[in-house]
């Protein structure tokens, strides 16, 4: 739990964004009894419940759906994937990897002392999170032959077999854990040779990979299903919403873009689902203005906040008018990697300057 001005905050980890419908309800049970009544989607894959007025009833709720595996890991269980891998594109079917990686990372006591904000990426070829820049990844070059080993997006020119490629994450993150000092992530190592000794490059290094959109829509999969991606306005899912979103009854994957994919439809499901679903506000049309705005909490939520930056984001995204993501102070919460950032000043908003990532 963390202290904010609304009351305590919860953030469940959710390794490969991967929630089945009966822990969704769960979480929104918790948040409709014990807090504000939304979930909040994070940049991570995450989710947040805020406004909690009784932390162990939501603790309970969360560890009784089966969400808190470890915790003396929990907060280290940072790991995001491909979310339609195995389903829609892509060179290999990485589903199990996440999971795979976060029973691994919670078996390893040495990697209880990860920083909170070190992430890691799966990446099944398509490139999708691997934009996101995560401290150590993964993106697959041939299924069944090889995959590249990232630090912080980039191509480090290391070749992996498949079985080795898990481990190989592991043992980055452990020396981390000796090398870091008080950094908090992979980019402020002012020498990152350590994290590779042993591990040797065959390939150019530098890549980098382009930061990627939320999967929005109607989407085919290739066994003849469908996924419907959508996307929820500044990542604030109603209570309501995710009943409803429970009770299709089907794989959920929640994304690092703050949207909801349902899986495994048939047509006639889909078809109805979306029909129930988008009037309720969720978004699935891939022009939505909702899909270019997102704000940090913002006041009342923080009580650092300028401003009630959600409202006004809200106001930019009905007029159809603007991009960027609105934060109420300098930190910048939430901030994307690209895009700008619009900082409120007390007499309106304007652009804030920040470094750029490289």
């Amino acid at each position: 739990m963390h202290q904010a001005a609304d009351g305590a905050l919860a953030r469940i980890r959710l390794p490969g964004g991967l929630i089945r419908p009966g822990q969704l309800t769960a979480l929104a049970d918790a948040a409709d009894r014990f807090g504000s009544g939304t979930l909040e989607l994070t940049a991570r894959g995450n989710v947040q419940i805020r406004g909690i007025a009784d932390p162990d009833a939501v603790a309970g709720a969360v560890a009784g759906a089966g969400l808190l595996p470890s915790t003396t890991h929990e907060k280290v269980r940072n790991v995001v994937a491909s979310p339609l891998s195995g389903r829609a594109g892509g060179r290999a079917d990485v589903r199990d990897w996440a999971p795979d990686l976060d029973r691994a990372l919670q078996a390893d006591p040495e990697l209880a002392a990860l920083p909170g904000r070190f992430w890691f990426s799966i990446d099944d070829g398509t490139g999708d999170v691997s934009g996101l820049c995560a401290d150590v990844g993964l993106y697959v070059l041939d299924g069944a032959v090889t995959t590249a080993l990232l630090l912080d997006g980039v191509d480090t020119g290391v070749r992996l077999d498949p079985s080795d490629a898990l481990p190989a994450l592991l043992e980055v993150a452990r020396r981390f854990v000796g090398v870091r000092g008080k950094c908090w992530r992979v980019r402020e190592l002012a020498d990152r040779a350590p994290l590779l000794a042993g591990f040797t490059p065959v390939a150019p290094a530098g890549r980098r990979f382009p930061l990627g959109g939320p999967p929005v829509g109607w989407i085919d999969q290739d066994d003849g299903r469908v996924a419907l991606g959508a996307a929820v306005p500044l990542g604030v899912l109603t209570a309501r919403q995710a009943h409803f979103l429970a009770a299709v009854e089907s794989p959920l994957v929640i994304t690092p873009w703050r949207s909801v994919l349902v899986c495994d439809l048939t047509e006639p499901v889909a078809d109805t689902a979306l029909r129930v679903l988008a009037p309720m506000g969720l978004v699935f049309d891939d022009a939505s203005p909702w899909l270019r705005i997102s704000a940090c909490v913002g006041s009342p939520g923080c009580e650092r906040s300028r401003a009630d930056v959600r409202a006004h984001a809200a106001q930019v995204a009905a007029a159809g008018t603007g991009a960027g993501h609105f934060v109420g102070c300098e930190r910048a919460c939430g901030s994307p990697l690209t895009g700008p950032v619009l900082v409120a000043t007390g007499e309106g908003f304007q652009t804030l300057d920040r470094p750029t990532v490289g």
